[in-house]
């Protein structure tokens, strides 16, 4: 690991403005779970770290009835995952922060820094010149792939490691960016970009551009939500695939439904057709199964990640029955 300034700005406005100066030198330290072990292995090397810790009011969780829940993006996942009024009104992030890593990683690990993380591939991990750093070729196409995506790749096949933004992204949630001058909000489904949109970057953060909340809005009175996650070991690891879904029952019947999946695609995955089919469905094992076959349609997995499709649609399955019997 190189050299570097290590900055402790006083406020988002300088902290802003340094990123502004330094946009291909300068890079944000939140938790540094993921920042650390990139600039270890040389993957980034930074000439200056920008320490958001020190200021104020970054990491504070508030709801309001009727106007939804904030969280600052400095709030350590260990607090989101404990936190009662997350756990009573919005259980499906509480329970994708419980599954981030290990405790002690959660611990350290912000909420803002894990809708960030970088990918997991290990060919943009290691020495390799790969779309994602610059290069010309997807080494996963013809690789070793058996973790990389089945939707949304081309041309580059990585996925997004982030368990909190599934379950983000199912509860509609928004991203509050501040620029510099003033903020604006961005509904999370326009905060993450696919490869075709832009092969260097996950996100739309530009220069200067910072991450300060995540708004969440109240779920309907009876909405039931919930995550669940397959791993290769039952010990901290990235998903395999994983869903997130919020059902609204009416009786029998559904009145809504959002389902998104991650470890399948370079964003989290919102399943159009398998929403839309919630709508007024009769809650039973055999529709659940049904609805669940119609996901990842347009799937185009690679040589080793085709169990990706029937895993993902057994979750889906096993998850609307969970959440239709409590």
């Amino acid at each position: 690991m190189k050299n570097f300034k290590y900055i402790q700005p006083k406020d988002l406005e300088e902290a802003s403005e340094l990123l502004k100066k330094n946009p291909v030198q300068a890079t944000l330290y939140a938790g540094g779970t993921d920042l650390l072990g990139l600039m270890k292995d040389d993957v980034v090397s930074p000439d200056m770290v920008i320490n958001l810790k020190n200021i104020p009011g970054l990491d504070q969780i508030s709801y309001t009835n009727g106007k939804g829940l904030k969280i600052g993006a400095l709030a350590k996942l260990t607090t989101i995952a404990e936190h009662p009024e997350i756990n009573q009104k919005f259980p499906v992030l509480a329970q994708a922060a419980k599954e981030v890593a290990s405790p002690q990683l959660r611990n350290m690990g912000t909420i803002g820094g894990n809708l960030c993380q970088r990918p997991r591939c290990w060919y943009y991990r290691n020495e390799f010149n790969c779309m994602r750093k610059g290069g010309d070729t997807c080494y996963a196409v013809d690789g070793e792939n058996k973790y990389h995506c089945v939707i949304g790749g081309n041309p580059c096949f990585i996925v997004h490691p982030s368990d909190t933004a599934v379950a983000l992204l199912a509860l509609n949630a928004s991203v509050v960016i501040f620029n510099g001058k003033k903020s604006r909000v961005v509904p999370l489904y326009q905060f993450f970009v696919l490869p075709e949109q832009d092969i260097l970057h996950e996100n739309i953060l530009k220069p200067g551009e910072i991450i300060t909340e995540i708004q969440i809005p109240d779920l309907p009175a009876n909405a039931k939500s919930g995550f669940i996650k397959f791993k290769e070991r039952g010990a901290w690891d990235f998903a395999m695939v994983s869903v997130a879904a919020i059902i609204n029952p009416e009786g029998k019947l559904l009145k809504s439904g959002r389902v998104v999946l991650g470890g399948v695609a370079p964003i989290p995955w919102f399943e159009k057709e398998v929403s839309a089919q919630l709508v007024g469905l009769e809650m039973n094992e055999d529709n659940f199964k049904k609805v669940a076959s119609e996901a990842l349609k347009k799937a185009e997995p690679l040589g080793k990640n085709a169990y990706k499709l029937p895993l993902a649609r057994n979750l889906i399955k096993r998850l609307f029955v969970s959440l239709s019997s409590n």
